[in-house]
């Protein structure tokens, strides 16, 4: 059943459309599609597809997403819950894996709760480099930090400013940068209803001069050479092409990029042909424009009289042009400031905890900071890893360092298979009972990581046979 659509949009579509309306309109009785996206960085693709007992079919443009039937409660296998994977609408999936990302980039998603595209960018970084994480209202990212931590992410800072603030703090340092702008929601309306009674409240108009305001910033963070994404999950006009073209207009250093290219997708309209649209009646996902444009290294002359304005603007912003990293001297002397019982702990983990990153301890919490000078005037939520808390000499590691192991990176491991029901047991907060032969295998009392068929579910304190559950309390399955 089609549902009644505001009169304003619908005769706008209609002329945006034309013959292809009817078919557009048809397509609104339809189910929306549901997907998930693989966890590249914990697994591969294949060995993804071997586990998982889904019946998934694959989304066209992004290599590791899939679809799924909803019937299917992906919410609930113990490999969510291990970070194996994240549910994500299928359009929603083209941003991230359009944004060609390369290791060792710095990269900032500049409207990124409640994080989906953050997971992909961290995750195609490998290990290296830096994406820092941003949303401007600290209760919308708080969905952020935690997505983030099961997904296990470790070189990344998730922040809760302005886009001023970020331009003001870190200038010109950006080698990609990712905006999902907040928009009208037009491509939702199938999936979410209520979205048409918001969109009468506030339609495009409402939402432009805010986009302009986020693109003049995240131009103004962006490298010479770098790379700037731009895309939102509505129809308008106003707020994809028109607003592409007046920041192209602006800024006569960026060029739009053609994006690789899928089956079903229609292109954006003039100037930019080079823009990606999916249209819910020609591809299985709903509605979302997407535009790539480069940051040229060089103006001609005739480009900087016409934008001098422009060009002086952005050129204050240049002086702190990348995030240094620390020195091998200086990592050196931050391990040497690591407590005891601390170090004691960290030195049960992989080489790359102990070498890579930088000791910080604030108050009672222990983190892992990314190796790099941050900027300390920006409200951070979350930098790096959460090592864990440290009181009175005893040191209790965190849900998210747990997350960020596997069944070979720590010495003592309780690794269950995904059909064992102390899996669930050990999700609802549950003490679990050990085997004959796992007690046998425990060798000391002390802390124990729970896996999931290899995979980190959180910890567990060993105890006479048995395992005291310390699964973070706000994350326990009800």
């Amino acid at each position: 059943m089609i549902p009644v659509l505001p009169k304003t949009f619908m005769d706008r579509m209609k002329k945006q459309l034309g013959e292809e309306f009817d078919s557009f309109l048809a397509c609104f009785s339809d189910e929306e599609y549901s997907g998930i996206r693989v966890n590249t960085g914990k697994i591969s693709v294949e060995d993804f597809l071997s586990k998982i007992p889904f019946h998934l079919s694959p989304v066209p443009w992004c290599e590791n997403g899939f679809y799924y039937h909803k019937d299917e409660h992906a919410t609930k296998h113990p490999y969510y819950f291990a970070g194996l994977y994240y549910v994500q609408e299928p359009s929603a999936m083209l941003p991230a894996a359009r944004l060609p990302i390369e290791e060792g980039d710095i990269v900032l998603d500049l409207c990124a709760a409640p994080g989906g595209k953050s997971t992909e960018l961290v995750s195609r970084l490998q290990g290296s480099g830096l994406l820092i994480s941003n949303d401007v209202s600290a209760s919308r990212a708080k969905a952020l930090v935690k997505n983030l931590a099961v997904w296990g992410s470790a070189n990344c800072c998730i922040t809760a400013e302005t886009p001023q603030k970020l331009l003001e703090q870190f200038g010109c340092c950006f080698d990609k940068i990712l905006v999902d702008a907040p928009c009208s929601g037009e491509g939702m309306f199938r999936k979410d209803h209520s979205l048409m009674e918001a969109w009468e409240e506030r339609g495009p108009e409402t939402y432009i001069p805010l986009q302009l305001e986020i693109l003049d910033c995240a131009v103004q963070m962006l490298k010479p050479g770098g790379l700037l994404a731009y895309s939102t999950c509505t129809f308008s006009e106003a707020e994809d092409e028109e607003t592409v073209a007046a920041v192209l207009l602006r800024y006569p250093e960026l060029e739009l990029v053609q994006p690789e290219l899928t089956d079903g997708f229609s292109s954006g309209k003039a100037p930019c042909e080079k823009s990606i649209r999916l249209w819910p009646h020609k591809i299985k996902g709903e509605g979302h424009f997407f535009a790539l444009m480069r940051k040229r290294s060089a103006l001609t002359e005739a480009e900087i009289q016409s934008n001098q304005t422009t060009e002086s603007h952005t050129k204050k912003h240049t002086e702190n042009a990348s995030l240094a990293l620390y020195s091998e001297s200086e990592l050196r002397k931050n391990h040497s400031k690591i407590p005891e019982e601390v170090r004691d702990f960290l030195q049960q983990l992989p080489e790359k905890f102990q070498k890579s990153f930088v000791f910080a301890q604030l108050g009672e919490q222990c983190f892992l900071l990314p190796p790099y000078h941050l900027p300390q005037k920006i409200r951070y939520l979350r930098t790096g890893i959460l090592l864990g808390t440290f009181k009175s000499k005893r040191f209790e590691p965190s849900q998210a360092l747990a997350m960020l192991l596997d069944a070979s990176s720590f010495p003592c491991v309780l690794n269950l298979s995904a059909s064992d029901t102390r899996v669930l047991r050990y999700l609802k907060g549950e003490t679990l009972e050990l085997t004959t032969e796992e007690e046998a295998a425990q060798k000391q009392k002390g802390w124990i990581l729970i896996c999931v068929d290899g995979f980190g579910l959180g910890w567990g304190k060993y105890v006479n046979g048995s395992v005291r559950n310390k699964y973070y309390p706000g994350w326990r399955l009800q």
